[in-house]
């Protein structure tokens, strides 16, 4: 059990212990009621267990908290997806990581996206997601099928034309210059940016490096309508959905979009950063 994990369940435990105290019921009381074997409750209290949905539901009964049991499974379900390797999930290559996206994304309304060094996967041009997910192959030591993944990205690129699909990306400035691709790819890709931000259902910020944004998350994070953030770090992918864990995230999110520029003076710093790299 990887320890994010492992502590989110902890976690969880802690709040279910924190119901029983208040229902003035002991461990041996809930589990008789539960019908449960007496050790039960105390290996989901500390996290030795993680309960079902039936549990969930027969502690909020017994414990008198119906009105908690919504938000106990979503951190519940949250736990069961929330880590993924890296490593274990794109051992049959990158091309189904890509293709798995296309569907969770098909039912995605509002897209609200943070980077800060990289052009979102949405808006990547053909040459800058090789170079992406080519490093992703180097520093995982995964098959190599970036030419099958880039085609299964490109795919996804269909959304920004297709249904009633909006999408919020805001960029630190430094995205557009970063060297996490070659030079010569970043020209085309500034381009694109740009012609993407002229669609309709397409706003998109940059944030200036001298803009007073306070603090700034070191990872960038999407969130899929008011239900998932999605974070990506160098060992795995989190899915965080706890409403509190989505609350906190639009948050932050709300104050970064406030530190960016928007329609001509974004354009410009794109631009700008285009001019440089030609």
């Amino acid at each position: 059990m990887s320890t994010p994990t492992l502590k989110a369940r902890q976690a969880l435990g802690i709040r279910l212990r924190d119901l029983r105290r208040d229902a003035r019921l002991s461990g041996v009381a809930l589990a008789a009621l539960a019908g449960w074997h007496s050790s039960k409750v105390s290996r989901i209290e500390f996290g030795k267990q993680t309960p079902s949905e039936e549990d969930l539901r027969a502690w909020c009964l017994h414990c008198a908290a119906d009105d908690q049991f919504s938000d106990l499974l979503a951190s519940l379900r949250g736990i069961e997806t929330m880590y993924v390797e890296w490593r274990r999930q794109l051992q049959p290559g990158l091309r189904g990581r890509q293709r798995d996206r296309v569907a969770i994304e098909s039912g995605t309304r509002l897209f609200r996206m943070f980077e800060t060094f990289y052009i979102p996967g949405l808006f990547q041009t053909p040459d800058y997601a090789a170079a992406v997910l080519g490093a992703v192959v180097d520093l995982l030591q995964v098959p190599n099928d970036v030419a099958e993944a880039v085609q299964a990205r490109m795919e996804r690129r269909h959304i920004l034309h297709r249904g009633r699909h909006r999408f919020h990306a805001v960029l630190c400035e430094v995205a557009l210059t970063a060297g996490v691709v070659p030079a010569g790819v970043l020209p085309a890709q500034l381009d694109q940016l740009l012609g993407d931000m002229a669609l309709k259902n397409v706003r998109l910020g940059v944030i200036p490096t001298s803009a007073d944004h306070g603090s700034l998350p070191l990872t960038g994070f999407w969130i899929l309508d008011r239900r998932t953030v999605q974070i990506e770090t160098l060992a795995a992918s989190l899915a965080l959905t706890q409403p509190h864990e989505v609350a906190l995230y639009e948050r932050a999110f709300d104050r970064l979009a406030a530190s960016a520029v928007y329609g001509d003076p974004a354009r410009r710093l794109i631009a700008a950063a285009g001019a440089r790299a030609e």
